[in-house]
């Protein structure tokens, strides 16, 4: 855990930012280092990951009030706070002071088992991914086939990791445990430690002939090709769990998640806002001031909207439902059309002469009045 920079840090905020800053500061960091816009940068694919890393503790409130209060060591299934409240917490920290896992007080007539069993079933690891979609997938979900490289028992030796034809002895001198007790008198008493087994290397069992294709290991890494479904709504940044795709758990413990983080490409036509489309629609200045039928783009196509006569630039209309579908909810946000009115450049003199006369029949009432300084 040393090598870990700081989750705030990470992503440029303060220790008291809100919930909103760090979700706008991931967002600003996940695309400045998406590995889509720097392929092959190996440096910009770690500082993506490091983003998403610390993204995923500082979102969770309770995993963040967790990493307030202890740090990298709250995830840390090695670390004190990982073990269970009352002795087995008291018991790491002995374990720290006086080096080996802590077995018991023999002065105190009792003890402590804190010893965890190599062969009992433990989890799989989570496999992290990204994939990049277009802002209309992004809007209403799309399948995606990814290829992602995940842990899986070896095919050759089963997940054994001995050669096919012989079996693992289980180890004489921890018999199986992973770990050895060790005694010495101290002024408190009789101190038992816990110390790895040296023989097995806590694994708890020695392998005469390891298999060829895992090297004993039993578990090998393979390219996968995993079909996704993207959610529809979903936004440039978030990430997708799927929980059991990741890598294999081992002694029959269940399997890690697939974490898929989701990029989303810009659309030249729209902009989004959490469930809004925002578009811009440009108009003549004869169509502002008459008002006009125009054909407006949305996501399901185009549709007829009639601009009021006396539009001025700047003036934003709604078209109800034409936004991004609420992510796992019902129904869809709006799209927002600004009206941009467009100056005529490059006019002809008959043009020209055509405006003077029209300007000057306006008189006034063309000029938009301001208010004196002290009004």
């Amino acid at each position: 855990m040393a090598d870990k920079r700081d989750y705030y840090e990470v992503l440029g905020v303060d220790k008291g930012a809100s919930a909103d800053e760090i979700k706008k500061a991931y967002r600003k960091k996940a695309k400045e280092n998406h590995p889509d816009l720097h392929p092959d940068d190996k440096a910009c694919e770690a500082r993506f990951k490091e983003v998403n890393e610390a993204y995923e503790v500082l979102s969770d409130p309770d995993k963040r009030a967790k990493y307030d209060q202890y740090g990298f060591a709250a995830f840390d299934p090695n670390s004190f706070q990982s073990s269970a409240d009352g002795f087995g917490g008291f018991a790491d920290i002995l374990n720290d002071l006086f080096g080996g896992g802590f077995g018991g007080f023999g002065g105190f007539g009792g003890g402590f088992n804190t010893t965890r069993n190599p062969n009992a079933p433990s989890r799989g690891g989570s496999v992290r991914t990204s994939v990049t979609v277009d802002f209309k997938e992004a809007a209403f979900g799309c399948k995606k086939e990814l290829t992602v490289q995940k842990v899986e028992p070896c095919d050759t030796c089963g997940g054994t990791g001995c050669e096919p034809g012989t079996t693992a002895e289980i180890c004489p001198e921890c018999h199986g445990s992973g770990s050895v007790l060790r005694t010495s008198r101290t002024p408190f008493g009789m101190m038992q430690t816990q110390d790895t087994c040296s023989r097995c290397g806590g694994s708890g069992k020695i392998i005469h002939k390891p298999c060829a294709t895992c090297k004993g290991k039993g578990m090998v890494r393979r390219n996968r090709k995993i079909k996704v479904d993207i959610p529809a709504g979903i936004d440039d940044g978030q990430t997708i769990s799927l929980r059991g795709l990741g890598s294999a758990g081992r002694n029959g413990g269940p399997a890690g998640d697939l974490l898929v983080t989701v990029g989303v490409r810009n659309n030249t036509e729209f902009e989004r806002d959490g469930a809004s489309v925002l578009y811009e629609l440009p108009i003549s200045i004869a169509q502002a001031a008459l008002g006009a039928e125009v054909e407006v783009p949305t996501l399901d196509g185009k549709v007829k909207y009639t601009v009021p006569e006396g539009t001025q630039s700047g003036t934003v209309f709604r078209l109800r439902g034409k936004g991004i579908p609420y992510l796992q909810g019902s129904g869809r946000g709006d799209e927002y059309i600004t009206v941009r009115v467009n100056t005529p450049q490059n006019l002809t003199s008959e043009q020209k002469e055509l405006l003077r006369r029209l300007g000057e029949s306006f008189g006034d009432q063309g000029l938009a009045k301001k208010k004196g300084l002290f009004r």
